[in-house]
């Protein structure tokens, strides 16, 4: 009799532990979509916040203000990291952090987060670091270094990024490592065109869903380029 109790016990938790993980890639899923649609009127998120310097067609010099972003590193082509690190950096807003407050998600889905809720920001950023990608969350304006909780995932790391000025150039169009290159060349022409000086490895900054209409995506490139002393 105790051993079929003790089965039937471990077999409901079996059950449930399944039932969390496939709550768990459905909320992660559903923050995606939620995510990726964040530059619409639909779904307002914050933004990294920058003031526009200089402007000419789809080129601005900008200055972003000092922020913190949550950060991981891959080994994988172009294209294919995004996708591999966004899974840690979408743990880590989660909940999977070394605070364990039960806040309840928002909308649509009934579910409470196993940790501190932080909401998502846009965009996604990713930079060559050595033979890896750094991909990277921008944290909401409210938290800084010392409020924001610790990542239980050694994979992400929390990054004080100073102010800076970046050279951008905006272009629509799908997430091809064909069209990242294409807008780097044309930037870096427009920044010695400028007479600028680039300080850094290029950012590729993405704001909508792969199934976003190709024309309506908002993609952009970053150059760090050196503030000049009469700016």
């Amino acid at each position: 009799m105790t051993q079929l109790v003790a089965k039937k016990i471990s077999h409901d938790i079996a059950n449930w532990t399944e039932v969390k993980v496939i709550m768990r890639q459905f909320l992660r899923i559903f923050c995606l979509f939620t995510f990726m649609l964040g530059s619409t009127k639909a779904i307002a998120l914050e933004e990294a916040i920058y003031t526009v310097i200089e402007k000419e067609d789809n080129f601005e010099v900008r200055d972003y203000a000092p922020q913190v972003r949550a950060v991981t590193h891959v080994e994988s082509d172009l294209e294919g990291a995004g996708n591999e690190a966004f899974s840690y950096l979408f743990d880590y807003i989660s909940g999977n952090n070394e605070r364990q407050d039960k806040i309840a998600m928002t909308a649509p889905v009934s579910q409470q987060s196993d940790g501190e809720k932080i909401k998502m920001t846009a965009p996604v950023g990713q930079q060559r670091r050595g033979d890896k990608w750094q991909i990277s969350f921008v944290m909401p304006a409210s938290y800084t270094m010392k409020t924001l909780p610790k990542p239980s995932d050694p994979k992400v790391s929390l990054v004080q990024v100073p102010e800076k000025r970046y050279a951008a150039v905006r272009y629509s169009g799908f997430w091809s490592e064909q069209g990242y290159q294409q807008n780097k060349s044309a930037l870096q022409s427009w920044i010695s065109k400028k007479g600028l000086r680039p300080l850094g490895e290029p950012i590729w900054a993405r704001y909508n869903a792969p199934f976003s209409l190709w024309f309506l995506r908002r993609n952009e490139v970053l150059i760090p380029i050196m503030v000049e002393k009469n700016n």
